[in-house]
């Protein structure tokens, strides 16, 4: 009997559509890179990257043929995250809507647990 695993992170529609542009217009072999960095006002913050190489241990999400890369510590702290995309009129941005952070700052890119 085979299980199918449900990525611990997933992209949106609309990130996944921001990304592809994004990344169409970078060299050949272009992958966004989304990590979890201490700092920020609230201690961790998300941290977003252009990069060629994929490590081993990477979570590798795909995005309209684009790769969206997460390493294993990353993910720990995404689990069950969702990677989205907002065009407001206060402007335009990625944010990571993760159901175990405990609190966000008003930026959107920092949080704790």
């Amino acid at each position: 009997m085979s299980t199918i695993e449900k990525n611990p992170v997933t992209v949106s529609a609309r990130a996944a559509e921001r990304i592809a542009a994004i990344l169409s217009k970078e060299a050949d072999g272009a992958k966004l890179r989304v990590a979890v960095e201490g700092g920020g006002c609230s201690g961790f913050q998300y941290k977003f990257d252009i990069v060629t190489e994929t490590e081993d241990d990477d979570l590798v999400l795909d995005a309209k043929g684009y790769d969206v890369l997460i390493d294993s510590v990353s993910v720990d702290y995404m689990k069950d995250s969702e990677i989205d995309f907002a065009d407001e009129i206060i402007g335009a941005a990625f944010k990571i809507n993760n159901p175990n952070a405990t609190a966000n700052c008003g930026c959107g890119t920092s949080f704790s647990l």
